[in-house]
This record gives C-alpha cells, structure tokens and sequence, in this order.
C-alpha cells in the first residue's frame, strides 16, 4: 500500500511541479474554453491526456518506442502552442455541436507526446531491469489523473470568478487566457536545445 502512494505522489508532483509548469500549461490551454456545467467533457479530455500519456510510458518503459530527449522537450511546447491557438482561433463560437471525438484525439495524441518527456526520469525511478513496471506506472498516472482535475478545477474556478466578479464574457476570458498561455510557451519553443546544432 505504500508503494502506491509513493508513485501516486510522484504523479501528483509531476503535475504539480513549479518548475516544471509545461503540464499545467497545456491544461489551462485545454480548459480555458470550459464552464463547469461542461465537467463531462473537461474530465472526458483530461483523462484521456491520462491515457495517452501512460501509453507512451507504458512503450517507452519497454523499451517499444524511443525517441530523441531535445525533439519531445520542443514538442511539448508545440502542443500547448497549438492547443492555445486553437481555443484563440475558436474563441466565442458555439461549442455546442462541435464533436468531442476530434478534440479527444487530439488530446490523446499530446498526452502520448507529453508522457514521452517524463519517460527518461521514469525509468530512473522504478529502474530500467524492473520487472514490475505496470503496476507503478497505473499508480503514477492515477497521481497524474489526480493532480490533473485539481488544476483544471481550479482553473475553472478562477474563470468562474473573473467571469462573474469582472464581467469577463467567456469569449474575452478564453481569449486572454489563450494569449497568456501563447506568450508563456513561445520563448519555450525559441529556447529549444533542437535549434542548436
């Protein structure tokens, strides 16, 4: 029982790291258009992040995929930078037939992506000659799940705020939130270690 709350803490804390703001990023950018009468949808895509992001654990921990370090730390911004786009672009346009199925790929798509960057410091972890390494990876992605709903709730939380105490219209707030997310995750992708050659 320790054991899983161990990795269930590194999940939490892979989330939740201050220095390691990436993750919540991409969150923000994902629920900015998102009120809480929409949790279904917002849990829908959050736990799909989840899975596509312990696929790519699950692969990489086996040794099935591997990729090059520099090329996943200048996806993951490219990511959130498309994600945000995306809700910039969309911004005040009815949601209400838009089908989930596209979005939920796409979404299952960046969290393969996003777990390929935590892969290295994984293995570390649990170590590479493990044989039992499906069962702390489910207890990290449960501690990812976990840190996942609390920071799309608190980002709903404070929409609802700004939205209700401010009279943000919902459109204004996804705009300036996508812009905010734009500006953080641009000089993430100028940075990046693959333009040194």
């Amino acid at each position: 029982m320790s054991d899983f709350w161990i990795y269930f803490e590194v999940g939490m804390r892979h989330v939740l790291n201050i220095f390691s703001y990436d993750h919540v990023l991409f969150l923000i950018a994902l629920s900015v258009p998102y009120v809480f009468k929409d949790w279904k949808k917002v849990l829908l895509l959050v736990s799909l992040f989840t899975v596509g992001h312990t696929i790519a654990l699950i692969l990489s921990v086996y040794g099935v995929i591997v990729v090059k370090v520099n090329l996943i730390e200048f996806l993951i911004p490219i990511t959130i930078l498309i994600t945000a786009f995306f809700h910039l672009f969309t911004a005040g346009k009815s949601a209400k037939n838009e089908s989930i199925s596209v979005v939920g790929f796409i979404t299952l798509f960046f969290g393969i992506i996003h777990g390929l960057g935590f892969a290295t410091y994984f293995k570390s972890i649990i170590g590479v000659k493990s044989e039992t390494k499906l069962l702390p990876l489910l207890e990290f992605a449960t501690g990812i799940e976990a840190a996942q709903i609390i920071v799309v709730l608190i980002s709903l939380i404070v929409a609802y705020c700004v939205q209700t105490l401010f009279r943000f219209s919902k459109r204004d707030w996804t705009l300036v939130m996508s812009s905010f997310v734009i500006g953080v995750v641009l000089p993430m992708i100028i940075e990046s270690k693959i333009w040194i050659r």
